[in-house]
């Protein structure tokens, strides 16, 4: 196609950054087109190069940069093509496009907005570098592109400052920003990674309906091939910095060529999954737990239930008018009376949005959040421990039986330790062994989740992603434990080093005879690794089932609307909008009278086979299914 045709067309784009001892290449040698009002998407994992790419299009790369190629940009208003490397870094002409005729929403909205702005502020401030308009006509502007993003009150969201709102909101705030100058080229760099399923399903509705409404193209930059699938018009695949594969998305997922977009495809956790069929990593992970001392013999007539939890409450006080005036508070139940089991040797699912209190129940039941009621009892067979009342040596001896896998594995280890020292500590504190014994147990650890002994004396900051959620895995098996609670421990991670943390799990879980909590906002994750799934809103459980009850046959509208709002990279299978605002998770009054009321009208009924659901106290089983 010629160049007069494509928006934006990059040619042989090469891009290296001065390093000591050299220069670090990137990006080698990338040809891709963006065509006037259609989407195309940039797809590949970390490090890849995606996001270097895209400051490269904006003009925003640092000094240590070297660029070569073209960048190639044509303007429909006046159709005059524009070479974006041979602009001086911050002339006029760059500053002209930037924001005017080219805008970028970027992948975290709260360290993109400025905390000390209103978000109307910070909006309008765009209008008054590009164009002519007075304070009023910007506010008028502001307000209007507030609504078109889905701001119910515009005029109050604009007085609002970015704490004040949600990580959903936040990034509408960030895309009318983008959007105030009617852009001809959005580049959206991983513009939903952060965000829940539903939240996500918004998003990525809003973007489509803006391009088709603003006739504007669109660079799509993410690792979700769900979201490509529902999104993009053509695909671009690349990986270590070069194009492996480009095409239309059509032919990209019914007859893709090669090896590592398959491999790609592969990794992806999917609700067709037969039973014991495992994902295919991209670079599989050696598990050898032969010589880990968890591995030891069951306690005999040890009781089913490993773990009893009945009736947490938990309360936040949310202070109303400032550090020194009166001490008025709302309060907020983060927890809200749930109570569940969780079997010996299996994996409970919990799953729910952010702020729905699975968090919170984590920090519970490992004693970093004390309850306002309820009761966690802890039972392998060698006596009852309650978690919430234990102390001293009763307490010591249940760090030794459950522990947590984090999020963020940059954040929950220490960067001024080595690894050593990090899988060493927990037997250090515990007073296990000598030194010669900690060491030994520290090489079966690296062992165990397939990292090289080699690397023990290295730091956290020198190892991938996925490298160091091995780790942190490694950290919390240390001490031989029973119960093991992941708190979205792939939520951060690529495609592909997700499968590895989620294929090491499920090995070690086999192998040493494990028990996980494990907690997900990603139903296929959760679809992949647990028996059972439980899943929570607004502080509570509003159901609870085998794994393949709750996904095939979910009871509960805000089940149903989870479902809905998973994008799957299946052409076949588009997202279902107009199911998701039927069941919006945010009104209530769409999920009919059986599901509504307070905590004195709503009891889990049972619907028979270990499956309850949330409903009005006395309701009939047959009524809720036929719902």
């Amino acid at each position: 196609m010629k160049s007069e045709t494509d928006l934006l067309r990059i040619e042989n784009l090469g891009i290296s950054f001065s390093m000591l001892g050299g220069r670090l290449e990137v990006v080698r040698g990338v040809n891709l087109r963006v065509l006037p009002g259609k989407v195309t998407a940039l797809v590949g994992e970390s490090g890849s190069g995606k996001s270097v790419i895209s400051q490269s299009v904006m003009g925003i790369l640092p000094n240590t940069a070297k660029v070569t190629g073209k960048i190639l940009f044509t303007d429909p208003v006046d159709g005059r093509s524009t070479d974006i490397l041979r602009l001086s870094r911050d002339g006029p002409e760059i500053r002209a496009l930037r924001g005017s005729r080219m805008a970028k929403i970027f992948q975290e909205p709260m360290t993109s907005l400025s905390p000390l702005h209103t978000v109307g502020n910070q909006i309008s401030e765009v209008l008054a570098i590009h164009t002519e308009s007075t304070k009023d006509e910007r506010r008028f502007k502001t307000e209007e592109m507030l609504g078109l993003v889905g701001f119910a009150k515009p005029s109050r969201t604009y007085d609002m400052y970015p704490f004040e709102l949600s990580g959903g909101m936040r990034q509408r705030a960030m895309i009318a920003m983008a959007l105030i100058c009617r852009p001809a080229l959005l580049i959206a760099d991983e513009p939903t990674t952060a965000l829940d399923v539903t939240i996500q399903a918004q998003i990525l509705e809003l973007l489509r309906d803006l391009q088709h409404k603003l006739n504007m193209a669109m660079l799509l930059i993410t690792h979700d091939l769900g979201v490509v699938a529902n999104m993009a018009d053509e695909v671009v695949v690349i990986y270590h910095g070069e194009i492996m594969e480009a095409g239309t998305v059509g032919a990209i997922y019914r007859k893709p060529q090669h090896a590592y977009l398959k491999g790609l495809m592969a990794a992806v956790p999917h609700f067709d999954m037969k039973p014991g069929e495992r994902l295919k990593a991209l670079r599989e992970v050696p598990v050898n737990s032969e010589t880990l001392w968890a591995k030891k013999k069951p306690v005999e007539n040890a009781p089913e239930i490993l773990l009893s939890v009945r009736d947490l409450v938990k309360t936040y006080g949310i202070r109303k008018s400032g550090l020194f005036g009166k001490q008025d508070k709302t309060l907020v139940k983060a927890v809200d009376g749930i109570s569940f089991d969780i079997k010996r040797g299996e994996c409970l699912g919990l799953v729910g949005e952010s702020g729905s209190g699975k968090t919170t129940v984590s920090k519970i039941l490992m004693r970093a959040v004390t309850p306002d009621g309820g009761s966690v009892i802890f039972d392998d067979g060698r006596g009852k421990i309650d978690v919430l009342k234990a102390e001293g040596a009763e307490l010591m001896q249940l760090r030794t039986r459950m522990q947590m896998v984090f999020q963020d594995p940059v954040s929950s280890l220490s960067p001024r330790m080595t690894v050593q020292n990090i899988l060493s500590e927990p037997l250090e504190i515990h007073g296990l062994g000598d030194s010669a014994y900690r060491l030994k147990k520290v090489r079966a650890l690296m062992q165990a989740i397939g990292l090289d002994q080699r690397f023990l004396n290295r730091y956290p900051h020198s190892f991938s992603g996925g490298q160091r959620q091995r780790i942190g895995i490694a950290r919390a098996l240390a001490l031989g434990p029973q119960l093991l609670i992941c708190d979205e421990p792939v939520s951060a991670l690529d495609v592909s080093v997700q499968a590895q943390i989620l294929n090491l799990l499920k090995d070690l879980q086999k192998e040493l005879g494990l028990t996980y909590l494990f907690i997900s906002h990603n139903l296929a994750v959760v679809d992949y690794m647990a028996d059972r799934i439980a899943v929570m809103y607004a502080g509570r459980i509003v159901e609870i089932a085998p794994r393949e009850i709750i996904l095939r046959d979910p009871v509960h509208p805000y089940t149903r609307s989870l479902l809905a709002a998973i994008p799957f990279p299946d052409l076949d299978r588009p997202l279902d909008f107009d199911t998701l605002k039927a069941n919006d998770t945010s009104n209530k009054q769409a999920w009919g009278s059986q599901f509504t009321g307070g905590t004195e009208t709503l009891a889990p009924a049972d619907l028979g086979g270990g499956h309850l659901v949330l409903a009005r106290r006395n309701a009939d089983a047959r009524e809720l299914r036929s719902w």
